[in-house]
């Protein structure tokens, strides 16, 4: 008994300690670190607080064990009649952890008592790790390539369409070949279905409303689908919410509005791997790559998002932190990397055929092929008929559909003629990334840049000197493309926030609705567009280019899709590039404008030096109509050769 009363006190008092230490703002793990070696060290505080942190309470010894024994103690102390006021409160400490049906987990788990009177979360911040040796300790990858059982399962299933609602334009950062509607009457709908696509996307721009108006949005959507898929014999679909890859967006919001209209699913899938923009899911921990560094997605600045911002890196906890307690981190189910790679498709068939209907599962992933081994084993499970709602990045849709990655698009692969006219890059995103993307962009394309700084403060006002700022920009816009010159429309740096959410979503439209007038007054036909940022590429597409359906041609460059707009767009033809804010490196933004720039001009002069410094020849032609013009301007700049014409009248 007296061994029970000081093992019951001291995993108590290290649940206490640890939770004033939390209050205190104070790092759990580094507490943890120093008390190890300090004099109020025991060896219950060594043993339970690694369980405390780590959030693991697989039961060693439940909490019940010493609900039971401290209440020996208490009684025995009662009969011989000595006080025992530190023991006794133990016991309610653990008497309470019972009560809240933590009764059956590990003891340690006692401190959830303080973590549900205070809000502190004493589990430890998972750190920063590197990412080469994340990926070396790994298990092999499932050695077959599980392509051909998607191919496979899709030909038994033919009928069956991957419908994607993407809340911002960039979730075609892996597909090719797939339409994008940007409007979703029923015919619309029953027009793709007829197709009989594996995939289509409707781009629903939803992350920049508020959870209301999204869920209301996606509520007509859903309603629109069920009505075109009747009036097409056999037909049924998948819906998919393709969100950000670092957990931005209305969460559960739309998740509940698809089956608030199709009724209750199997299960919710949450699966944000997206190797293009470094972002790997392991242990049920969500990362950002930066360089070698993993570091956790909670401690990023997208999770200090104004809108959406969350502390969770744990997708477990996320799913608790996001729906308010509604959905706890121990009904949330996962999916192992080590149950990917180890045992492949079917076993991620039986685990989620397992699943109890309505429940949430996680997807760890930290490579293609593990995506697509749990897309076969979940296609496998469809075709049981389970019913599935998945909230993904881009990789999942990919691999869903059995997609083969191709390399990025430049100019000469559309089989674009010479166009002197300059490019229109449209920058709003605000994401500390962006701000280092724009930087090195102006300083690596200095000399052919045209930079136009909108104010926000401006724009935001809804004054004379808001249209003012949006006249002058619109008239240097037009003269800069008409000279050939690339330009850069770029909200200024400083990020204006509102005191709600819903105060700096409100800006976030003011903003993103004067960028659209400014683009729709420009009425010089561009050689290309870029826009960067969700929001601003979404209502561009929209709103100022008018496009109601668009075709994904692939790539720009990694993670950043390049569309075809419709031809009832204003600029028809035109190639429109889709810059997400939070994707690629600081060069990421000059490599793709440098890649679409138009070929530089050099001299007769300059021409043959430079050919004779760097030792090669430069081809001579005589010209005498527009099409020898055009064919050796073609053949030059396909073979990125220079050339002389002398153009005979």
């Amino acid at each position: 008994m007296v061994n029970q009363l000081l093992a019951g006190v001291h995993i108590a008092s290290a649940a206490e300690a640890m939770a004033f230490g939390a209050r205190l703002n104070l790092r759990t793990r580094r507490i943890f670190e120093i008390i190890q070696h300090a004099r109020g060290y025991s060896w219950m505080f060594g043993n339970r607080v690694p369980h405390m942190l780590d959030n693991d309470y697989t039961p060693l010894s439940a909490v019940d064990i010493f609900v039971k024994d401290l209440g020996i103690v208490s009684r025995e102390s009662s009969n011989l009649r000595i006080p025992l006021h530190v023991s006794s409160v133990a016991h309610q400490l653990f008497v309470s952890g019972s009560a809240s049906g933590w009764g059956r987990y590990d003891d340690s788990a006692v401190v959830k008592v303080y973590e549900t009177l205070t809000g502190v979360k004493v589990e430890g911040r998972p750190p920063m790790l590197n990412k080469e040796d994340v990926l070396r300790s790994l298990p092999v990858e499932w050695p077959e390539v599980p392509m051909d059982d998607l191919v496979s399962s899709a030909s038994h299933d033919s009928k069956k369409v991957l419908v994607v609602l993407d809340d911002d334009p960039t979730g075609t950062q892996t597909v090719h070949d797939i339409e994008v509607l940007t409007e979703w009457p029923v015919e619309a709908l029953t027009e793709q279905f007829l197709k009989l696509p594996t995939c289509f996307f409707i781009l629903t721009n939803s992350r920049s409303m508020t959870a209301d108006k999204a869920a209301l949005l996606v509520k007509d959507i859903c309603r629109n689908l069920e009505a075109a898929a009747k009036t097409v014999p056999g037909i049924s679909y998948t819906v998919v919410l393709r969100g950000d890859s670092t957990l931005r967006g209305h969460f559960p919001e739309e998740a509940d509005a698809v089956v608030s209209v199709l009724g209750d699913m199997d299960a919710w899938i949450i699966c944000p791997f997206f190797l293009q923009g470094g972002r790997y899911t392991v242990d049920d921990i969500h990362y950002v790559a930066d360089s070698e560094r993993l570091i956790p997605a909670g401690e990023t600045e997208f999770a200090k998002d104004a809108a959406f911002g969350y502390t969770s890196s744990n997708l477990k906890q996320w799913v608790e932190e996001k729906t308010k307690g509604r959905i706890l981190e121990n009904q949330v189910s996962s999916i192992s990397i080590s149950l990917l790679r180890k045992e492949g498709p079917d076993a991620v068939c039986q685990l989620l055929c397992s699943l109890e209907k309505g429940s949430v599962c996680i997807v760890n992933a930290a490579s293609e092929r593990d995506m697509n081994v749990f897309a076969a084993g979940m296609i496998q499970a469809e075709l049981q008929g389970k019913r599935f709602l998945c909230r993904t990045a881009a990789s999942f849709v990919s691999a869903r559909i059995g997609i083969k990655p191709k390399p990025p698009i430049r100019p000469n692969d559309l089989g674009l003629k010479r166009n002197l006219a300059g490019g229109l890059i449209v920058v709003g995103s605000y994401v500390p990334k962006t701000t280092k993307q724009v930087d090195e962009l102006r300083s690596q394309c200095a000399q052919s840049l045209r930079v136009i700084e909108v104010s926000v403060e401006m724009i935001s006002l809804k004054s004379t000197e808001r249209d003012q700022e949006i006249s002058r920009i619109v008239e240097l816009g037009n003269a800069y493309i008409q000279s050939g010159r690339d330009t850069l429309v770029v909200t200024s740096r400083q990020l204006i926030t509102g005191k709600t959410p819903e105060e700096s979503l409100e800006i976030n439209y003011k903003v993103s609705s004067a960028l659209v007038e400014i683009v729709q007054r420009i009425d010089s036909r561009p050689r290309y567009i870029l826009a960067k940022g969700g929001i601003t590429s979404s209502d561009l597409a929209t709103k100022a280019l008018e496009a109601r359906r668009a075709k994904v041609m692939g790539q720009a460059l990694a993670g950043v899709p390049l569309w075809q707009l419709g031809p009832e767009s204003r600029h028809p033809g035109v190639p429109y590039i889709v810059f997400p804010g939070n994707v690629g490196d600081n060069s990421a933004l000059a490599e793709v404008v440098q890649n679409w720039a138009c070929p530089s001009r050099s001299s007769t002069k300059e021409l043959l030096l430079n050919a004779e410094k760097s030792g090669y020849a430069v081809g001579a032609f005589n010209v005498y109509n527009l099409e020898g013009i055009e064919a050796v301007i073609a053949a030059a700049e396909a073979e990125e050769s220079p050339a002389i014409l002398q153009v005979q009248s």
